[in-house]
């Protein structure tokens, strides 16, 4: 289906416009299908995207500046979402011996383990994606980059 028949615009006022209201719409509608995905292991995708980063640090503990700066959406609540996380025991908090300000938090086995069975059942989220080819992934990844700079 089309941007026009999903959103029922018939014009935009350019291709960029157009450009940039579908990068925002088609974000959104991954955003929600990741959701309902995670949904089923008892998480949110940021909850999923703090895990994956300290899985990614694994066995270095991160503070949570650097948690945040590794985010995909910068807004959101990083204490929150460890500490939330904390109490299902995905990861653990544990104050630095050399500064006793500086928080460090790693993931813990019962993360690495819950991140282990997502991978495992994240053929349907990946499906998402593969419709288009691995060269228009490659392009798509380029102009969305070249969007950034």
């Amino acid at each position: 289906m089309s941007l026009e028949e999903d959103i029922k615009q018939g014009k935009f006022t350019s291709e960029f416009q157009k450009a940039a209201i579908n990068v925002l719409y088609t974000g959104s509608w991954l955003h929600a299908r990741n959701a309902t995905f995670l949904k089923s292991f008892g998480i949110t995708p940021e909850q999923f995207n703090v895990l994956r980063i300290l899985r990614g640090s694994h066995p270095k503990a991160l503070m949570l500046a650097e948690i945040t700066a590794r985010m995909i959406d910068k807004s959101s609540n990083c204490t929150r979402l460890v500490e939330k996380l904390r109490q299902k025991d995905f990861v653990k908090r544990e104050i630095c011996e050399n500064n006793r300000r500086q928080v460090d938090i790693s993931i813990t086995e019962k993360g690495l383990t819950l991140l282990k069975k997502i991978d495992a059942s994240n053929s349907n989220w990946a499906n998402l994606v593969e419709k288009i080819s691995k060269a228009e992934a490659k392009e798509l990844n380029r102009i969305l980059d070249k969007l950034r700079e």
